[in-house]
């Protein structure tokens, strides 16, 4: 793919690779438990009216999603309060895997020290997303231990993404980690999906959202892009 600057003929060349890491949003599709599936309804068909639209009810925590602040806390950030600067930037998958006890400890996560200091989007990959759809995606998925929690949060990121249901344990009411990345400003990224390919590879993370209006969360189709621009 070309792309052309201006009017001369220099051009440079897309030398990227694009991985999608969303859920599609279908009917039936796994929601967190409580919550109301999207159900879509047709509006106007082809036949009847030469074009299609459909009406589409869902939540904001529908799928893969962005959790803002004020989804737990008052007075705090909502979607429009965030520029779209604050949901892109350079990403950083780890391999958490399913440790014994379900807890990822604050010591298997000081091997990624130096990378984390490069990095704004943290992606805990866990291989969870091989159970969506199935009755265990909603259990025994591993969590931050509280410390490995806060020590992220002394690394200035932008968001923490995982590609499990929740950043916080399977029927926790009181949802610890989600205060405590949102209260510093660490938007969440949950239900995220082919994040192994990306193990140890350099790549920029995107999870924009829809702009709703005091909204606390929203869908968001992340991608990660791989590669560079190169002269032609």
């Amino acid at each position: 793919m070309f792309f052309e600057f201006d009017a001369s003929v220099h051009k440079k060349m897309l030398k990227m690779q694009f991985f999608d890491l969303t859920h599609p949003i279908v009917p039936g599709m796994p929601v967190y438990p409580g919550s109301p599936g999207p159900v879509f309804t047709s509006l106007c068909s082809l036949a009847e009216h030469g074009f299609t639209e459909q009406l589409i009810s869902l939540s904001t925590h529908t799928g893969t999603h962005v959790d803002l602040p004020s989804h737990m806390l008052s007075d705090t950030g909502t979607l429009d309060d965030f520029g779209p600067e604050r949901f892109f930037g350079q990403g950083l998958v780890v391999d958490v895997g399913v440790p014994e006890g379900g807890i990822v400890t604050l010591d298997s996560m000081l091997r990624y020290e130096r990378d984390m200091h490069s990095c704004e989007f943290l992606l805990l990959c866990s291989g969870w997303s091989r159970y969506w759809g199935k009755p265990g995606y909603f259990e025994g998925y591993p969590v931050l231990a509280d410390d490995a929690a806060r020590w992220i949060c002394g690394f200035g990121l932008k968001g923490i993404g995982v590609d499990m249901i929740s950043v916080d344990a399977p029927g926790d009411t009181v949802f610890p980690l989600h205060k405590l990345f949102l209260g510093k400003e660490i938007i969440i990224i949950e239900n995220l999906v082919n994040l192994s390919p990306l193990i140890r590879r350099t790549f920029m993370f995107s999870c924009f959202p829809m702009k709703i209006g005091g909204g606390e969360a929203s869908p968001s189709r992340a991608v990660a892009i791989t590669g560079k621009w190169e002269m032609t």
